[in-house]
C-alpha cells in the first residue's frame, strides 16, 4: 500500500531494517512498524505488513554483534530464517 502525499509517495511496508538490542527493527517511510527476536515474530510482522520490493539494511545489520546479537551475522542470518517462514 501506498500513501500519496502531495508528490511525495510513501511506501507503507516495511523497507528499512537494524539490529536493535539483539532483535530486529522493521521500518517503512510512516516509522517503526515492529521489532522481534525470534524469527516468527520477524516473519509474522513482515508478513502483516507487507515487505517492500526493496529493503535496505543499517550498518547494525552487518555489526549486528555492537547490537545485543553473538556473532555480527547474526541479525542477517535472523532475518534469512524469518523470510524462510514467509
Amino acid at each position: 500500500m501506498e500513501i500519496e502525499e502531495g508528490h511525495i509517495t510513501m511506501m507503507t511496508k516495511i523497507n528499512y531494517l537494524d539490529a536493535h538490542l539483539g532483535g530486529i527493527r522493521m521500518f517503512s517511510d510512516t516509522g517503526l512498524k515492529g521489532w522481534a527476536k525470534t524469527a516468527e515474530g520477524v516473519a509474522y510482522t513482515l508478513k502483516t505488513i507487507g515487505i517492500a520490493d526493496t529493503v535496505m539494511g543499517c550498518s547494525s545489520m552487518d555489526f549486528a554483534s555492537e547490537h545485543g546479537f553473538e556473532t555480527d551475522d547474526g541479525a542477517m542470518l535472523l532475518y534469512k530464517r524469518a523470510l524462510e517462514l514467509i
